[in-house]
């Protein structure tokens, strides 16, 4: 196989592995809080909203050891052994316990950071300036077909059913135990990428993460990796580019753990309201691969950049804001076991909340494939560290809007996520404008990014 059929190949192994792992975890983030919700009058006291916020503050300060582990042990290990512990986390819903719950969730929150910094890595490996926009997409399209194929049996599974059983909790959570370990299995088939540079070679990546079987080289290259770190924080294109991140880290929270409760609690859907989570999964899954594939794929095509991707994404947010705002309660964020029987400007309608969700996936995609492309393409040679950076920014905005969901009402939730999508797509303008003048003067052409 050619060098650049090696790189595609651990590209859609890597989208392949995260998709399984994904599977598992986005749906059990989507039902998290309507499962507890049924456990809270058993001995099982604990949120959703807190664990995902405990998991997103502990993965924000991971990320700045992240770089340094990553250089320790290498990517492709650093995958594997992150995948077991997001098993581990979703194996505790098989037999809930609350020590075990917000202990799991500490836990995920170390391994996210390491998973996300690896994964950051291996992509900008096996990309180049030409490839990066390429690959950044058939990975978010491989990534999204997570949202797809949990959400699916949910969807089915608990189809006319107003309330869990233990019996259903079990079978879907030791599936999904079964799924993320299958993904975690698939990061052994990563391909390690040959060293093609000739000695004396200046590369910042290999000297942070490249191979040693020296203790102090290793520990060299990680106290390397975390003064990089540091030292890309405060630039100018991070600074920028991390207003950009913070929207898509309140997004995430938004799509993958509010809007789905906020779906179930709606009493005016009937039995229908707990089918529906894993149905609006589906649709923002939809959302997602349809954008990583046009945005990702087809960037070849375009000349204009990145620009009017994100363009496109905030105002497909801000139109599913409206119509959220419009059909679903002001307290369904955070109505009782009962549900809610409130009235928003409209009756609530399954078909409107189902095309809402679509645009979430497709705006998400939007922004989170442009943004790795950018990165990749700004930090090729620094791509553990800017990678850890931008999932701290993200994981700490999301575990503000995770501790912030148990209390705001709907419209609150919706005005921050436009305020601060606003102000993001304005830095992403000017930091895309900057990228574009370097390549100018060096005489690239401005559509090969």
């Amino acid at each position: 196989m050619s060098s650049e059929g090696k790189k595609l190949f651990n590209i859609i192994i890597l989208g392949v592995s995260f998709m399984f792992i994904f599977t598992a975890f986005q749906s059990c983030g989507n039902i998290a809080q309507t499962v507890i919700t049924n456990l809270n009058n058993t001995d099982f006291h604990g949120s959703g909203y807190t664990s995902m916020s405990i998991i997103y503050g502990v993965l924000s300060a991971s990320n700045l050891i992240s770089p340094s582990l990553v250089a320790i042990v290498g990517p492709q290990f650093s995958m594997v052994v992150s995948g077991v512990f997001y098993s581990l986390y979703i194996a505790v819903f098989i037999q809930p316990a609350t020590w075990a719950f917000y202990t799991a969730s500490v836990l995920i929150g170390i391994a996210a950071a390491v998973l996300w910094t690896a994964q950051g890595n291996c992509l900008t490996e096996n990309s180049d300036e030409n490839t990066i926009g390429r690959n950044s997409g058939i990975f978010w399209a491989l990534l999204q077909f997570s949202l797809i194929f949990g959400n699916l049996y949910i969807y089915f599974a608990w189809q006319g059913k107003t309330h869990i059983s233990e019996s259903d909790r079990r079978t879907v959570f030791i599936a999904l135990t079964v799924i993320s370990l299958v993904g975690t299995v698939l990061f052994f088939l990563i391909r390690k990428q040959e060293d093609t540079k000739a000695p004396g070679d200046d590369d910042s990546t290999n000297e942070i993460l490249g191979e040693s079987s020296s203790a102090r080289n290793k520990m060299m290259r990680a106290v390397a990796a975390f003064k990089k770190s540091i030292t890309l924080s405060f630039t100018k294109e991070m600074l920028l580019l991390s207003v950009t991140t913070a929207y898509t880290g309140l997004v995430l929270t938004f799509f993958s753990g509010v809007y789905g409760t906020c779906i179930g609690a709606v009493n005016r859907f009937g039995s229908e309201e707990k089918s529906l989570i894993g149905l609006s999964g589906i649709f923002i899954g939809v959302g997602e691969i349809l954008g990583g594939g046009i945005f990702g794929l087809l960037s070849k095509k375009s000349c204009s950049g990145r620009n009017p991707v994100v363009m496109l994404g905030i105002l497909v947010h801000f139109i599913a804001f409206y119509l959220i705002f419009f059909n679903m309660p002001n307290d369904a964020p955070i109505a009782p076991m009962e549900g809610t029987d409130q009235v928003a400007y409209m009756i609530p309608s399954k078909e409107v909340a189902m095309l809402c969700s679509f645009l979430l996936g497709l705006g998400d995609s939007c922004f989170n494939t442009q943004l790795l492309s950018i990165l990749g393409f700004l930090y090729s040679e620094d791509s553990a560290p800017a990678f850890a950076i931008f999932k701290f920014v993200q994981s700490i905005c999301a575990a503000v809007a995770y501790f912030y969901s148990n209390y705001f009402l709907l419209q609150w939730q919706l005005l921050i996520m436009v305020v601060v999508g606003f102000f993001g797509t304005i830095t992403f303008f000017t930091v895309e404008w900057g990228a574009a003048a370097a390549l100018a003067a060096r005489g690239s052409d401005y559509s090969s990014i």
